[in-house]
């Protein structure tokens, strides 16, 4: 039997050997389950209807302030279930918070969290808040997001197919950059100026597909447009793609050069020396679709002020997944690693 790993996800080896055996019952309700590469569970609840559900951990970094780690925490969480297509519906949340946290900590959070759920229209409906040894930062509970919606309407990362165009929203490494930027600010602003320092800080609140998702939707799914839908979270845009790929029994062929990179992401990245292609990039959405509705849904994104661009195709399992940059064809791994986290621990010793 695999080891665990010392920090992080558990690999895919022990996710086959211990957890995915044993999930309890057997419903045949249940038309997605845990499996890689996907983080939505689909379940059939009669009527033509489906739910959606994620769950994450509430993840809270004081270093941000607190209203802007809450927000960052709830986007994570809605980011995952609108890659359904499916519009967020329900919440419930436990909050096992450190004893350190003071009042107005608790209450900065809690009224960014309930105001951006009201603004997404999700409702809050059960949960658990309490103070205990032995919770620290940034762990700090976990939250599933529930999405209800048509059966004939959902999107799973397992979708795509031969024939579909790969769109990617916003670019490579916005969670990189947006992360280093707040966390870094004074920094950064001492060796890049005032005026880059805020427009990184800016890229903070890039960090969710919660449009990008629901407005690509918009156009059509399935025959009709989007096939699906992954946003770019751990090893960033290159994992992602691998991950669709791999979970659509599929193969790419992605054109390097089509993928947006903000000038602050690219300076940042070059900076902290970590490639921006695989590190960690929350707000930015992987899309296949259908090839006649590619250049609808860029459009459409573009109308509502999120940048796009179609990156490449989805081809046959049989001709793999492959990168051509600067007119080379090579196959695209995955990282495994994502070079954020040595890079952004590395900078937090020096604090």
């Amino acid at each position: 039997m695999s080891e665990l790993p010392e920090i992080g996800k558990i690999s895919p080896d022990i996710f086959d050997e211990m957890i995915y055996p044993s999930l309890g019952k057997k419903d045949p309700k249940v038309l997605v389950g845990p499996q890689h590469g996907v983080d939505i569970a689909i379940v059939d609840i009669g009527g033509g209807k489906v739910m959606a559900t994620t769950t994450d951990p509430v993840f809270i970094v004081p270093e941000y302030g607190f209203e802007r780690a809450a927000w960052f925490a709830l986007h994570i969480l809605v980011s995952d279930v609108v890659t359904s297509g499916l519009k967020p519906s329900y919440l419930t949340i436990d909050l096992n918070l450190p004893l350190s946290i003071k009042k107005e900590e608790l209450n900065a959070m809690w009224r960014v969290i309930s105001s951006e759920c009201g603004r997404m229209g999700i409702a809050i409906i059960s949960g658990h808040t309490a103070k205990y040894e032995g919770c620290h930062y940034p762990m700090v509970g976990g939250a599933t997001v529930i999405a209800i919606g048509e059966k004939s309407k959902y999107v799973t990362p397992k979708g795509a197919r031969p024939g579909d165009k790969i769109i990617v929203t916003k670019g490579a490494a916005i969670e990189a950059a947006g992360l280093f930027a707040v966390t870094f600010e004074k920094k950064i602003a001492a060796q890049f100026g005032a005026e880059f320092s805020k427009k990184a800080s800016d890229i903070f609140y890039k960090m969710s597909v919660v449009d990008d998702a629901l407005i690509a939707a918009s156009v059509g799914v399935r025959d009709n447009g989007v096939t699906s839908m992954h946003d770019a979270t751990e090893c960033g845009v290159w994992g992602g793609l691998y991950e669709i790929a791999k979970a659509s029994n599929a193969g790419m062929k992605i054109i390097k050069e089509n993928i947006i990179i903000l000038p602050e992401v690219k300076t940042l990245c070059e900076y902290y020396n970590i490639d921006p292609y695989s590190s960690i990039s929350e707000g930015t959405l992987l899309i296949t679709a259908r090839p006649e509705k590619a250049e609808k849904i860029v459009k459409k994104l573009k109308d509502n002020n999120i940048d796009s661009s179609v990156v490449g195709t989805v081809v046959d399992e049989s001709e793999g997944i492959n990168v051509v940059d600067k007119g080379v064809e090579k196959p695209l791994n995955h990282p495994r690693i994502d070079p954020f986290w040595a890079a952004y621990a590395n900078e937090m010793g020096k604090l």
